[in-house]
């Protein structure tokens, strides 16, 4: 909080400058921070240049509030302005100022606090209390004092000692009190620490439980033996049994915030456990961070013209269909928007490993690993229909298997591993992916941060595509005039 006690500013014509007392205005500056200003004489509010206390919020008129002393006392009035000013949602025109109010400029807008010193009711006159005290208990000589004084100041010292043994009493309650507090916030710590490490271990479990399905069901084919069969579906069945033990420790990890998150925050800790992190070892500036992308999407049209195509053209049924069949989470729909804005004719620039096509932007020897046949005109900057990267339905299952053997091999169940492979390339990431140990406790996106360099292009790739999937969650919340496109 700043504080200044000798700020004077200048009154607008007309309004009274002077007052019996100072008043103080407290408010929040657009940093967020909390200052309190002292004023002798008027002062005008509102969003104008010319304002003494100048508060730049939309809903703020340019001359909205008069802050003034008339007649031995301040009075807030209203400057006609658009949004009205508010004193416990009723709107004001003239108002006297007593003690501290809270006026509202607008309805659910900015807030400023006037506070008044309440008057002194002691004098200092003849007579006064201060006057009284020195007599009987500041006198310079004690022992020539009259009787009265004498018993006067013998019973005060009386009372002075039982005050400071029941003082020290309490001082000793409180202390023992603060103990007990101190132990059991301690415990409380400790417990919710135990339960952070209960949750991190079952959530790896997890994936590991994930890893071992996937792999099963990739090596059993359509003639497997019914034991085989029976198998992975017990280990699906035990698989969910975890993932609801997961969900309860992780409530209760939440409930015991000291500060509730915001609904924002929670949307981005769940889209983490969806793409395959744990919301207990997501890194502290990590909900920071993508909300610093959340806004690049905000400043943009890219994603609201990119998702308009996607629902005119019926593409995310193909997606999840696709995504569905691998089980995989629907939200990597968004790192087909990163790769082409859902463009099915779009051609990449050239490299040395070919052009990428398509919507999902398959380089020609990945597409046909895939089972997507480049055309005659691969080799050139152009839509080519006899290409089958342009295919909406074959391109979309080939980008799910794909994204599938990633998933499940040099990624670990990570989807933001995921995310990064499928930019930077196969030989970049998972050429580093593989120094790691192969465990998905070890091997996850923040392991690759900061163990290994890697491409801004790609550090903006995972963060776009994990705050698109944020934003996909509630549109509305972030400002975005759309469904949530997963939706059936």
């Amino acid at each position: 909080m700043t504080t200044n006690d000798e700020t004077v500013l200048a009154p607008r014509e007309g309004l009274p400058s002077t007052a019996p007392s100072p008043i103080e205005v407290e408010y929040q500056d657009a940093r967020g921070l909390i200052c309190r200003v002292r004023h002798h004489q008027a002062l005008l509010v509102g969003r104008g240049e010319d304002c003494g206390l100048r508060i730049p919020h939309a809903g703020v008129s340019r001359h909205h509030l008069a802050i003034a002393p008339e007649d031995g006392r301040w009075w807030a009035r209203d400057l006609a302005s658009s949004n009205g000013t508010f004193i416990d949602g009723r709107r004001i025109e003239r108002l006297p100022l007593a003690g501290t109010t809270t006026l509202t400029l607008g309805d659910g807008g900015p807030q400023i606090r006037l506070i008044l010193p309440r008057p002194d009711q002691a004098s200092s006159g003849p007579g006064s209390l201060e006057q009284i005290a020195r007599h009987y208990f500041r006198g310079e000589q004690p022992d020539g004092a009259g009787e009265h004084t004498r018993m006067v100041r013998r019973a005060y010292r009386d009372l002075e000692r039982r005050q400071r043994r029941l003082y020290l009493a309490l001082i000793g309650v409180v202390l023992v009190l603060l103990a007990v507090l101190g132990g059991f916030a301690l415990h409380q710590h400790q417990q919710l620490r135990h339960t952070e490490r209960l949750a991190n271990d079952i959530f790896y479990d997890m994936k590991d439980l994930e890893l071992q399905i996937a792999n099963l069901e990739v090596s059993i084919g359509s003639e497997a033996s019914a034991e085989l069969k029976a198998r992975v579906a017990e280990s699906k069945l035990r698989l969910a049994a975890m993932r609801e033990r997961y969900d309860l420790f992780v409530e209760k990890i939440q409930a015991a915030r000291a500060v509730p998150l915001d609904t924002d925050d929670k949307l981005i800790l769940h889209m983490a456990r969806v793409f395959g992190e744990t919301e207990v070892g997501v890194p502290a500036d990590f909900s920071a961070e993508v909300k610093s992308y959340i806004r690049k999407w905000q400043s943009s049209p890219r994603m609201v013209r990119a998702i308009r195509r996607l629902n005119e053209n019926g593409y995310a049924p193909t997606i999840q269909r696709a995504l569905s069949e691998q089980d995989l989470p629907p939200q990597f729909l968004y790192l087909a928007m990163q790769e082409s804005n859902f463009q099915p004719r779009i051609v990449g620039p050239p490299t040395r490993y070919g052009r990428a096509k398509g919507m999902w932007q398959f380089i020609p020897e990945t597409g046909r690993r895939y089972g997507l046949q480049p055309g005659p005109l691969q080799h050139l900057g152009e839509y080519d229909p006899a290409d089958e990267r342009h295919d909406v339905v074959k391109s979309t299952f080939a980008a799910a298997k794909y994204l599938k053997d990633i998933y499940r091999t040099d990624a670990q169940a990570s989807g933001l591993l995921v995310m990064a492979s499928y930019n930077w390339g196969e030989g970049n990431v998972i050429k580093r992916l593989r120094q790691m140990p192969a465990n998905p406790r070890e091997r996850n996106f923040w392991s690759l941060l900061r163990e290994h360099k890697i491409p801004k292009e790609t550090y903006d790739y995972v963060f776009y595509i994990f705050s698109a999937a944020v934003i996909g969650e509630n549109p509305a919340l972030f400002g975005f005039d759309f469904e949530n496109p997963l939706l059936p």
